[in-house]
């Protein structure tokens, strides 16, 4: 039986480094020299590892030297650099990610604990909006952004992207093992809707919450699509949007790639602090998750 569970093994350690590949690739380029990293063949460990990717001293505001382009850190565009641009995305990350969770718990709750008239056709509509690809709103909730003028604002980039019916459904699933009782009691002791929600339910879903936080929040930080259609003014890029304009420039200038490698390094670096800190609760959640029916 061993060897069976071993086999089943078999692809995951396949597929790890065809995963893991590309993050190292990204890692050793950001400290590698300009001339290293254009080297034929390639070094598969940094000969000459240095940190001018990020800050280079030598730069002086502008030159054709490939030796002395401007590390991710100095590149500005109409004045405002990469901490601008990073600095952006985590706000709308961290927005979008807590309100969207907030609503869709509280949503979920009323559907689950508190139905009313016509509260099973709501859920069935949520239900059939996500059979709707994401694609197929673009462009009405383009128009709606420029009716009411938030375009190039951080509106643009976080309201739209607060309903989330996929997250409905799963704290609905979740909110199915939070006993009735509880929620009785909170009532008979005179707690409303919305106290008991946030002092008796949310509490108990926190490994649910750390388990569908994650996805949000790396879905978030990603965007790319719906940045790019909303966002013009360099107040308001995101850090895909930034790192997208500078890939778009490889191919007039191929020596910014290592700079752009710094910059990738930099950007998954959320993602990864959020799945350690977050990594019991996450487990926990998905496990939770799959005993609920």
């Amino acid at each position: 039986m061993k060897w069976l569970v071993r086999a089943l093994r078999l692809p995951l350690w396949l597929l790890l480094p065809v995963m893991l590949l590309p993050y190292y690739w990204m890692a050793i380029g950001a400290f590698k020299p300009v001339a290293e990293l254009l080297r034929q063949p390639p070094t598969l460990w940094p000969q000459q590892p240095t940190a001018q990717n990020f800050f280079n001293p030598a730069w002086a505001g502008t030159t054709a030297d490939p030796t002395k382009l401007a590390g991710i850190l100095q590149v500005s565009v109409e004045g405002h650099g990469f901490l601008r641009f990073y600095a952006n995305s985590l706000l709308v990350t961290f927005v979008v990610t807590a309100a969207s969770l907030l609503a869709a718990s509280l949503v979920a709750f009323v559907l689950t604990k508190k139905p009313f008239p016509g509260s099973r056709w709501l859920f069935r509509a949520l239900l059939l909006s996500m059979m709707l690809p994401w694609e197929v709103t673009i462009v009405p909730n383009f128009v709606t952004v420029a009716q009411l003028g938030w375009i190039n604002s951080y509106a643009a980039l976080m309201v739209p992207g607060l309903a989330k019916a996929f997250v409905v459904f799963y704290f609905r699933q979740a909110m199915l093992a939070v006993p009735d009782e509880l929620v009785a009691a909170a009532t008979l002791d005179g707690a409303g809707t919305l106290r008991t929600w946030w002092s008796v339910v949310l509490p108990m879903l926190r490994p649910s919450l750390a388990a569908i936080a994650i996805p949000v929040a790396v879905g978030e930080w990603n965007n790319f699509l719906w940045p790019l259609l909303v966002v013009n003014d360099a107040a308001t890029l995101t850090l895909p949007l930034q790192l997208g304009k500078m890939a778009g420039d490889l191919s007039f200038n191929p020596q910014a790639a290592a700079v752009l490698m710094a910059g990738s390094l930099l950007a998954s670096l959320p993602a990864i602090v959020l799945f350690l800190i977050f990594q019991k609760q996450f487990v926990a959640g998905l496990q939770a998750g799959a005993t609920k029916g």
